[in-house]
Order: C-alpha cells, then structure tokens, then sequence
C-alpha cells in the first residue's frame, strides 16, 4: 500500500505541475473558461486569476513530488483545499455551457464535476492528508 501511495501523490504531483506550466503557456486561454464568470471583473483581472492559479498549481505539484514525508499530509490538505476552491469555476463551465478542455457538451461538463471529489479524496488519501484534516477538526 505505501508504494501505490507514494506513485499515486506522484503522479498527481506531475499532473498538478503540469496543468500549472499550462496556466502560463499553451492552456492560457482554456483556463479562462475555468474563471468564474461573477469574479471576471476584467480581461486584466481574469488572466491575473489565471496565472495565479497557475503558479499555485506548479507550487503544489512540485510539494506533492518532492515534499519531505512529515509536511506531506499538510500539502495533500492544502491541494484538497486547492480543489474545493476552484471547484465553482467548473460548476460554471457547466452551468454557462462553456467549450473548453474538450468538453463541448453539457454532458461531458456535467460528468466532468463527478471528478472534482475524486481529486480531493487522491490528494487526502496519497499523502494521509485524512488523519491530519481529522487532526485539525478534533482540535477546534
């Protein structure tokens, strides 16, 4: 089981660096799609949120591959996190039925949300995220 762990927050750790090369490179335009309608407050604003995330996913990424093993479970809780905030720039891709990933259909961007949970749960479970957000809850 550790070693399914351990290729498991690898492999997303390189997916996750590699979405962020593609915030700043040859995706740009894509992940505007991804930027809620309600907060684009301007083509300035809109890339700015784009590259931001960007840079966040790339940080992230390159924590999941790299992180020392006691800062693990905080990284994979942070990524969780990650997830669960851009998680409204999907539902309004759904909902405005915007084209973007291949994902041209309603379908395929309804389908598309049903990912979401999965992703929080491979960054929790990969890195035993679970005991350290239970850790944090118990003490509140």
């Amino acid at each position: 089981m550790k070693y399914l762990k351990t290729i498991a927050r690898i492999v997303l750790g390189l997916f996750m660096t590699y979405a962020g090369i593609a915030h700043l490179s040859v995706a740009r335009q894509e992940f505007v799609a991804q930027v809620p309608t309600w907060i684009q407050f301007s083509p300035v604003f809109t890339d700015f949120v784009v590259l931001a995330s960007g840079v966040v996913e790339i940080i992230l990424g390159l924590s999941m591959i790299s992180m020392m093993k006691k800062y693990r479970p905080v990284v994979g809780a942070l990524l969780a996190l990650f997830y669960v905030l851009i998680f409204p720039g999907n539902i309004n891709q759904y909902v405005n039925h915007i084209d973007a990933f291949n994902l041209n259909t309603d379908q395929a961007r309804f389908i598309r949300l049903f990912f979401q949970p999965v992703l929080i749960a491979w960054a929790l479970w990969s890195t035993n995220g679970w005991a350290y957000c239970k850790k944090l809850i118990q003490k509140h």
